[in-house]
């Protein structure tokens, strides 16, 4: 045994069984209703016992059919319980009931005073039937529930439900899978490949028809999977749960240059990473070559994320990826992305639609504006629709010129967003007239260009403004 105590633990963490058993709860007041809504995730039969209960506790009770005895606490209403709990928040009836269970010899748990108890209630992340438990002997409750948070966003609601799926097949696993290496393969394709994601996607037929094949060819672990996945605007925090999870699982991530380091380095430590530009002026690898490499990685058998910026169906070109994924029969999903108008918006605290204001909402590309036809999307503007303009910096005063050729009025109001949702943001504010002085500022973070009236409602207090001097439009863009 090593000389230091430091990595002892004072509590042996274990799962006591209560199904079908009663847990009693002493108390009538909001600790007591905490107590009542933990244990109702359990099977057990709940007992409350207090003279009063407060209102909430009292709908708690009657929302879930939960016994309650409304009379001071004596011996019968403990006899034959599994459990404890004591929570009336009073330090003299507290000991008396802890000793009264004690002496019965059952478990007994008192609210906020640990030297009363027998056991230790723990933040719990409920899978049923997985459950992960996080204790602190005590000393940190409050960091307990702030792991339990994290480890809860790290697993897919569907996880309880894949365990009780694998339990269906064990059975038959033990019967046809070599034990050892081949049936630890087996469970690791299982709980991680087709099976795991077609009860994700709530096909339970389908995933039957996964498992079957496993167990068929438990060593073939057939082609890959790919995930075409949002990495939204560039803050890690904005990166969806879901998106976290799968990035967790991939054995190759293929990300773009706009893609933050920050989220890269939330996939696995053991990963390959394979970056592929797609950016303006780092076009490292042309869209077919990213089509033929994640055809091949797929038929290698990997598990792939492809990592874009904002969300993947709204200018991420993930419409040629699933084209190519399709023809060459290799499964994808989506798993989508806050894109960047979203958190343009809200770093200007600006609403895209109003109502009696906006009522449409159009997303599109300064690029669109090239050509000799005019965009049908110019036409809504002059209607009241919100234009979101992607990648528009560099074609600012052609965007400005066409817009209010097309009869948009030059006042109409315009939000800037440089480097959306991350630290390094900048915001700038103006009207339709001072646009094209976006050219000459040398931006060099994604930009974001927000038109029309429902931008007059944002928090222009907080940007710079566009244009110290009206700029005017070139006359040959506006004819």
């Amino acid at each position: 045994m090593s000389s230091s105590n430091a990595s002892l633990l004072a509590d042996f963490p274990v799962f006591f069984r209560v199904r079908g058993e009663v847990v009693v709860i002493v108390g009538g007041g909001e600790e007591a209703l905490n107590k009542a809504r933990l244990v109702a995730q359990t099977e057990a039969r709940l007992r409350i016992v207090a003279e009063t209960v407060e209102p909430s506790l009292a709908e708690f009770i009657a929302s879930q059919g939960i016994e309650h005895i409304a009379a001071p606490l004596a011996e019968k209403y403990l006899a034959g319980a599994k459990l404890v709990f004591v929570a009336t928040g009073n330090e003299e009836q507290d000991r008396a009931a802890a000793e009264m269970a004690r002496a019965l010899k059952i478990p007994v748990n008192v609210v906020d005073r640990p030297v009363l108890c027998d056991f230790l209630t723990p933040a719990i992340v409920n899978r049923a039937p997985v459950a992960i438990a996080i204790g602190s002997e005590g000393t940190a409750p409050v960091l307990a529930q702030m792991l339990r948070a994290r480890i809860d966003a790290a697993f897919s609601p569907h996880l309880g439900e894949l365990a009780r799926f694998a339990d269906r097949f064990r059975p038959l696993v033990e019967r046809l899978v070599p034990k050892g290496l081949a049936r630890r393969s087996f469970w690791r394709h299982f709980f991680n490949g087709p099976v795991a994601r077609a009860i994700e996607n709530g096909d339970h037929e389908q995933a039957a028809a996964a498992a079957a094949m496993l167990i068929e060819k438990p060593q073939d672990q057939g082609q890959g999977h790919v995930w075409l996945v949002g990495a939204g605007p560039g803050a890690e925090d904005l990166l969806t749960l879901r998106a976290q999870r799968v990035l967790m699982q991939a054995d190759v991530i293929v990300h773009d240059a706009l893609v933050p380091e920050t989220i890269v380095a939330m996939g696995r430590r053991d990963a390959e990473r394979i970056a592929v530009g797609k950016r303006k002026g780092c076009h490292s690898r042309s869209q077919s070559e990213i089509n033929r490499l994640l055809i091949r990685l797929g038929r290698e058998g990997k598990r792939v994320v492809r990592l874009k910026s904002g969300d993947p169906l709204v200018y991420g070109r993930a419409g040629e990826e699933m084209a190519a994924l399709r023809a060459a029969n290799i499964g994808f999903e989506i798993v989508p992305g806050i894109t960047s108008a979203f958190a343009a918006a809200a770093d200007m605290e600006l609403p895209l639609t109003l109502r009696g204001v906006s009522a449409s909402l159009v997303f599109t590309t300064g690029h669109d504006m090239y050509g000799d036809v005019l965009p049908d999307w110019a036409k809504l503007a002059i209607s009241g629709a919100t234009i979101a303009v992607y990648m528009g910096a560099s074609v600012a005063a052609s965007v400005a010129a066409r817009l209010i050729a097309t009869g948009l009025h030059e006042d109409t109001a315009v939000a800037v967003v440089e480097n959306a949702s991350r630290k390094d943001k900048r915001l700038f504010h103006g009207t339709l007239k001072d646009l094209p002085a976006l050219e000459s500022m040398a931006l060099s973070g994604p930009v974001m260009v927000i038109i029309g009236d429902a931008v007059a409602g944002s928090a222009i207090d907080r940007a710079e403004a566009l244009a110290r001097q009206p700029v005017s439009v070139p006359a040959t863009l506006a004819s």
